[in-house]
């Protein structure tokens, strides 16, 4: 007995030995942080980051639902070095290798670029401050003045991210630590990225190539698919976006196919009850609520005012949205909220138990991930003064910018935003939910509601615009620290490579605006380019100002039974059985073709069927390609946005308009 003791004891040694060895060589190989960085890095986080920017750009300007598309990011970072490398190899020059440091550096570069487009309110608080928005929401609309307006500019909207994106990239650097290693968040996202980039550079070249030739042939086939798209769209209700797939009946309502390859790419990365929540909420307002709302004209709105009038059908197409996207959003602002307080107290009570049963590799690969994540730390001075300098300057900026917000609810705000952006980055790493927009929801209406008529809508809208900006930018960094974490990437470089993507995401996203808002009709209700969550935004902040008496005749009613319809879902979701609740929708999804219409829905459950199809026939096939396929449907079209917004811009329209029309 004593014999066999004695022999484990010396084989566990040299395991342990052997393991250590192992360690230490993993350790030795890893690159210095400097050298994580690279030229060819910046270079294809530079193309991905604008591609990207331009992709989410149209997403927020047509539909208003940009999908995460940080594990399609890592896999065009792959992909673009693959190429590069191959390349240089033709040509008879030899090339670097390329590192799993240096793709997390460039995934992250490229998100925290393509982060401001879809964060910066362009879509959503800053378009609401344009003039067509303000007369959108009616010129004699109470609490909403005549001067309660901005129109677009590429210098104030640059000026106006620099200063409120940068506060956010300091304000969590002196809880890194604790957020990362001492509480072990999950980040799922992070790790999901961290999990496909150890992928690449670990399990061989002939998946790597698979999922390179995947992606290309896809982006290939949408690109062409796109320009072919573009010749028989001559006028606004031509072409294959107008196809009456289930007659022309049904295509009044908005149901159909409109054969854009990036819905169907975003459907494939979205889950399948994202879309089929899209689907239900379509059916909902567009095949339910509006055809019944539109036969009480005369009744309950005026015959004589136009459509586009809050007054009028357009008002309930806004406001009973926003009561859904309240209801979701106060019911998990509250939950997450008391979810963190419950597991913070529980981690602080449990902080020094050990489990003895953890599995050694296990064990030994975290005491990896944390040596080099301590090992080049970040002083807390670069933090502490960073959120401090470049706070004051914002305090002092913006108030100027905008006079209606005053420069105290700018200190309060930042004074807020650590305690609110550490609250919100322990709930996205339990839950993966990003609750920035709901943080800036509230600061809207409390703003709203103490500045008063004469200046609250735009005090409300750029006071959003800060809280959120802070608290998004700050919880995008947390979530790339645990992808460096898990790929042994130092945080240095992670830092470094966020602050570049943050520089090239305030010139690329006003620059990505600006070629869509002067070669399309942006924010036209009946175009593509709706916009639809500049006027939810703009009349959030006149219901802050206004309270219920903004509302149109018994939109009140279908608030209350919206605002319930939500909360009542979420409950039933979190405290049923399993079975009945993963089939409960989600409300926030829900609400976005109210709005927008139901066509996208149907594009993206058609991703969602693609998906579900292969799934069955060969899941391991669909787990390696999806991410591929995806991407390269959604990049094709994204890149042919850029020809086609420079064609527009110099007049130059399509030859064909396919139009059908009854016979």
């Amino acid at each position: 007995m004593e014999e066999q003791t004695g022999k484990r004891e010396i084989e566990r040694e040299e395991l342990d030995e052997e393991i250590q060895t192992e360690f230490d060589k993993e350790v030795n190989s890893i690159p210095p942080w400097k050298k994580q960085i690279t030229v060819r890095g910046l270079i294809a986080s530079i193309v991905i980051g604008a591609l990207y920017s331009m992709i989410t750009m149209k997403l927020q300007l047509t539909i208003g639902l940009v999908p995460n598309l940080n594990v399609s990011a890592a896999l065009l970072a792959f992909v673009f070095i693959q190429t590069w490398e191959k390349m240089l190899r033709k040509a008879g020059f030899a090339s670097v290798p390329f590192t799993k440091q240096e793709n997390t550096m460039i995934q992250t570069s490229a998100v925290a670029c393509y982060s401001i487009a879809v964060g910066g309110g362009f879509g959503s608080y800053l378009l609401s401050l344009s003039k067509k928005t303000y007369e959108q929401a009616g010129v004699n609309t109470d609490g909403n003045p005549p001067w309660s307006y901005k129109e677009p500019g590429i210098g104030w909207m640059t000026a106006f991210l620099f200063l409120v994106c940068f506060v956010g990239l300091f304000v969590l650097i002196p809880l890194r630590k604790i957020i990362i290693i001492d509480y072990k968040l999950t980040f799922p996202s992070g790790t999901a990225t961290a999990v496909l980039v150890n992928g690449f550079h670990n399990r061989g070249d002939k998946m790597a190539k698979k999922q390179v030739h995947g992606f290309m042939r896809f982006f290939s086939a949408s690109f062409l698919w796109g320009f072919f798209r573009w010749f028989y769209s001559g006028k606004e209700v031509c072409g294959f976006s107008q196809f009456p797939t289930f007659g022309l009946k049904a295509w009044k309502q908005t149901f159909y196919f409109d054969f854009n390859m990036s819905y169907v790419g975003a459907g494939m990365i979205c889950s399948h009850l994202v879309n089929l929540s899209l689907l239900l909420g379509a059916v909902l307002s567009w095949a339910l609520m509006w055809p019944l709302i539109s036969k009480r004209k005369g009744e309950w709105f005026p015959k004589n005012i136009p459509e586009s009038s809050m007054k009028s059908l357009s008002g309930y197409k806004v406001f009973v949205p926003i009561a859904l996207i309240l209801g979701d959003g106060i019911y998990n602002f509250i939950k997450i909220l008391c979810l963190t307080i419950i597991t913070m107290h529980g981690r602080l009570k449990k902080q020094n138990l050990q489990t003895a049963a953890s599995n050694q590799n296990k064990v030994l690969d975290h005491l990896k991930q944390n040596e080099i994540f301590v090992r080049e730390s970040i002083p807390m001075w670069i933090g502490i003064s960073g959120y401090i300098f470049f706070s004051v300057i914002s305090t002092i900026t913006v108030p100027l910018m905008f006079r209606e917000l005053k420069w105290y609810f700018v200190v309060i705000s930042y004074i807020l935003a650590p305690s609110l952006a550490f609250c919100n980055a322990y709930g996205a790493g339990l839950t993966d939910i990003n609750m920035a927009y709901n943080y800036g929801k509230v600061a809207l209406f409390v703003i709203a509601s103490v500045t008063g008529k004469e200046s609250g809508v735009v005090a409300a809208l750029v006071g959003c615009g800060l809280i959120k900006s802070v608290v998004s930018v700050s919880c995008n960094l947390m979530q790339d620290f645990k992808t460096g974490h898990l790929t042994f990437t130092s945080p240095r470089a992670m830092l470094i490579s966020q602050g570049i993507g943050t520089i090239i995401g305030c010139i690329t996203a006003p620059l990505s605006f600006f070629l869509f808002y002067k070669a399309f009709d942006v924010g036209n209700p009946n175009g593509e380019f709706k916009a639809p969550f500049a006027i939810i935004y703009r009349n959030m902040a006149i219901l802050g100002v206004e309270g219920f008496s903004a509302l149109p005749h018994h939109c009140l009613q279908l608030c209350y039974g919206s605002l319930v319809f939500a909360v009542g879902i979420n409950l039933v979701r979190d405290f049923s059985p399993e079975k009945i609740g993963k089939w409960m929708p989600l409300p926030m999804a829900m609400a976005v073709p109210f709005l927008v219409g139901a066509y996208f829905a149907i594009d993206m459950c058609l991703g969602s069927l693609i998906v579900f199809l292969w799934e069955k026939i060969n899941r391991k096939r669909a787990d390696l390609m999806v991410p591929a396929v995806a991407s390269g449907l959604i990049c094709g079209e994204g890149l042919w946005i850029l020809p086609s917004s420079v064609l527009a811009l110099a007049k130059v329209n399509p030859p064909i308009c396919m139009k059908f029309v009854a016979s």
